[in-house]
């Protein structure tokens, strides 16, 4: 990858032209603060740390979320959302090298998909608006809660309610603050994706925010169905070139995705990015 289209990335992404969309390989570099352990993030390292190290069926360890829906049948969802629970809101972890870089600039609009807190973080000294993704709820049609941030505690807020100015953090798969609330079972998938497809997973205001508007999607792997859907929809509405794609070693299957969804697959890494920020003057 050139340094000039490194350079028109890093623009488009400090205007806020560009989103960051973040996978798991944004927490690479993340350990456990007590033992150096890895954070587990990616589906493998999440259904290991979910089975209490050991591996599953190989048809269970193709993919996290049919794992879990085979840990959800035997032991019930409160299961899940307790281990997610306890793995990112109890323990302690370092910061990753991505997220210190977000907290530096902090973008208007960000996606997650990990369930972590390390965005959350990046943004604990300044306003915010929280989007968190539900599934399996009956109380409402929307799949999803909004919170405003303070600068000391989060409040559940309407759509009506929100502050177009303040930063936007999506994070559609869940996370442990303010409330616990997880995607992360196959029935989950299912029904987020379904309303997610329906239009009602994003807030109305967001669903405009993002048109044409392009991404850089960081760290996501784009070979497992449910990241590919919930990515198609939650950028759909986007540019004729919907953005860029780090990926070194991208599969057949990524490879035809991509010109599916008119995404350039950028030959680098999360290492390189960040090589290229630190050489460049913050806008």
């Amino acid at each position: 990858m050139t340094s000039p289209v490194f350079s028109e990335i890093l623009s488009g992404l400090y205007e806020n032209k560009i989103i960051p969309y973040l996978g798991s390989g944004v927490l690479f570099d993340a350990r456990n603060a007590v033992t150096g352990e890895p954070m587990p993030a990616d589906s493998n390292s999440l259904i290991l740390a979910m089975n209490n190290g050991r591996p599953m069926a190989p048809k269970l360890m193709y993919e996290f979320p049919r794992a879990a829906m085979n840990l959800e049948l035997k032991r019930g969802r409160n299961f899940l959302g307790q281990f997610l629970s306890k793995l990112y809101g109890e323990t302690q972890w370092t910061r990753a090298a991505v997220h210190n870089w977000l907290a530096e600039w902090k973008p208007a609009y960000v996606v997650d998909i990990n369930r972590d807190t390390q965005l959350q973080d990046s943004y604990d000294d300044e306003e915010h608006t929280l989007i968190v993704g539900v599934a399996r709820i009956t109380a409402s049609a929307f799949r999803f809660k909004i919170y405003h941030y303070d600068c000391s505690d989060y409040f559940e807020i309407t759509q009506e309610q929100i502050d177009p100015k303040l930063p936007i953090l999506f994070k559609p798969m869940g996370t442990p603050k303010p409330e616990a609330n997880y995607i992360a079972s196959d029935a989950d998938y299912v029904d987020y994706i379904t309303e997610l497809m329906g239009g009602f997973a994003i807030p109305d205001f967001l669903k405009e925010y993002r048109k044409d508007k392009q991404y850089l999607f960081i760290g996501l792997p784009l070979n497992r169905d449910s990241e590919r859907m919930v990515m198609s929809d939650i950028s759909y509405g986007a540019a004729e070139k919907r953005g860029w794609v780090l990926n070194k070693n991208p599969t057949n299957k990524e490879i035809r995705f991509c010109q599916k969804m008119n995404l350039e697959i950028l030959d680098a890494g999360i290492e390189e990015l960040l090589a290229a920020v630190n050489s460049e003057t913050l806008v």
